[in-house]
C-alpha cells in the first residue's frame, strides 16, 4: 500500500506539469477577439514585404523557405510567449546585402552573417548576460530606439507612397502619379481611411472616461468610436493591395504553380564566413540586441505585464531561429519592437495572432512561384 501511494505521489507531479504546459499554450494561442487578431497579425508585413521581395529579386533569396521557416518561427514564438511577437528581417545585413553586389555580398554571405548573430546572441541568452545587459539599460534608451524605429518606418512609409520603388535595387525610380490603381490618391486614401479607424491610440482611455461620464451623449459617441475602432483596417487595405495586384497584372495567376519547395544546405566558404561576419554581423549585433530583444521585452512589460518572459529567453529564440533556418536558406530574422507595437495596435493581443500569420506563410511558402 505504502508503494502504491508513493508512486501516486510520484505520479502527480508529471500529469499536472503537462497538464500545466498544456494550459499554458492553450492559453497563449487563444483569440482575444478574432477579428482583431486577424486584423494584428497584418500589421507588421509592411516591414516584412519590401525586404524579403528585395532580397528575393536582388539575390535570389529563396522566397519559399524563407516563407516556411518564418512561419514556424511565427508559430512557435507565439506559442512559447503568448503575445503577438514580430519576425522581420535583420535590417541591418538586408541593407548591406542589397547594396552590394552578388559577388561581395551573396547568399552565403547573408547567410553566414546570419548564424553568425544568432549564435552570438544565443550565447548572451544561454550564459545571462543578456539579462544583465537588459538590466543595465536605462529605459531612456529603449524609449529612444522605440522612437527612432517609429519615425523610421513613417519616413519608409511617405517614401513608398511618393515615390515608385524598385525593390529589386531598393532604390525609387520616379514620382508616383496621382491617378490609377497604383497613384497617390489611393495611396493617401488607404492613409487617411487607418487613421480615421485607429486614431492616436487613445480609445481605451476615451471608453473608460466614457464610462465614468453618465451623459447618455458621451456615451453614445464612445459606443460609436469603439464600432469604428474594431474595423478590421489593416486586413481590408492588405486584401485590397492584393485584389488590385491581380487586376493590375492578371497574368500572375497563370505564373503561380503548387508544389513543395526543394530545400537544400547552403554552401558557406570560409571568405563568405569572413565577409559575412565583419559586414553583416558587427552591423547587425548591435540593432538585434537593444531593439530585437531589450526592447521587445521592455515594450511586452509594458502591453502585457501579466506575461512573463526574459531577456534571455528572447535572446535564445532569435539565435536558434538563425541558427537553424539560414542553413537551408531562409532569411536572417529577428525580433522588433516596432512590429510588436503594429500588431498590437492594429489589434493583436495573443500568440495566435502571429500563429495565424504563421500558418498563412507556411502554405504560401509550400509553392514555387515564378515569373512576376
Amino acid at each position: 500500500m505504502e508503494s502504491q501511494s508513493q508512486s501516486g505521489q510520484h505520479e502527480t507531479p508529471k500529469r499536472s506539469r503537462f497538464t500545466g504546459m498544456f494550459h499554458k499554450l492553450k492559453t497563449n494561442l487563444v483569440f482575444r477577439s478574432k477579428l482583431a487578431e486577424i486584423n494584428g497579425a497584418m500589421g507588421d508585413l509592411g516591414t516584412y514585404i519590401p525586404i524579403v521581395l528585395a532580397l528575393t529579386l536582388a539575390k535570389d533569396l529563396d522566397l519559399g523557405t524563407t516563407l516556411i521557416f518564418t512561419g514556424i518561427y511565427n508559430a512557435i514564438t507565439g506559442a512559447v510567449y503568448g503575445v503577438p511577437m514580430p519576425v522581420q528581417p535583420m535590417k541591418s545585413i538586408a541593407a548591406v546585402a542589397i547594396s552590394s553586389s552578388a559577388e561581395d555580398f551573396g547568399i552565403p554571405e547573408i547567410m553566414a552573417a546570419g548564424i553568425c548573430t544568432g549564435g552570438i546572441l544565443f550565447v548572451l541568452g544561454i550564459s545571462g548576460l543578456m539579462q544583465l545587459v537588459f538590466n543595465i539599460i536605462p529605459l531612456s534608451v529603449v524609449r529612444g530606439i522605440q522612437l527612432s524605429q517609429g519615425l523610421a518606418f513613417a519616413m519608409s512609409a511617405v517614401k513608398y507612397i511618393r515615390k515608385e520603388q524598385n525593390f529589386s535595387k531598393s532604390k525609387s525610380v520616379g514620382d508616383r502619379p496621382w491617378l490609377g490603381l497604383d497613384g497617390l490618391v489611393l495611396a493617401l486614401a488607404c492613409v487617411l481611411f487607418i487613421v480615421l479607424v485607429n486614431g492616436d491610440g487613445e480609445e481605451e482611455e476615451e471608453e473608460e472616461e466614457g464610462d465614468r461620464d453618465g451623459s447618455r451623449g458621451r456615451r453614445r459617441r464612445v459606443s460609436i468610436r469603439k464600432v469604428i475602432a474594431n474595423v478590421p483596417s489593416a486586413l481590408l487595405i492588405f486584401l485590397l493591395g492584393v485584389v488590385l495586384a491581380f487586376i493590375r497584372k492578371p497574368s500572375i495567376v497563370h505564373d503561380i504553380k503548387f508544389g513543395p519547395s526543394k530545400m537544400k544546405i547552403v554552401r558557406i566558404s570560409k571568405k563568405a564566413w569572413k565577409n559575412g561576419f565583419l559586414k553583416g554581423t558587427v552591423p547587425q549585433l548591435p540593432l538585434s540586441v537593444l531593439n530585437s530583444v531589450v526592447a521587445v521585452c521592455k515594450l511586452s512589460y509594458d502591453l502585457f505585464p501579466e506575461k512573463e518572459f526574459s531577456a534571455a529567453s528572447v535572446s535564445m529564440t532569435v539565435g536558434l531561429m538563425n541558427m537553424v533556418g539560414c542553413w537551408f536558406g531562409a532569411m536572417p530574422t529577428c525580433h522588433g519592437a516596432g512590429g510588436l507595437a503594429g500588431q498590437y495596435k492594429f489589434g493583436g493581443r495573443s500568440g495566435g495572432c502571429v500563429a495565424l500569420l504563421g500558418v498563412a506563410k507556411m502554405v504560401l511558402g509550400d509553392r514555387a512561384c515564378n515569373g512576376g
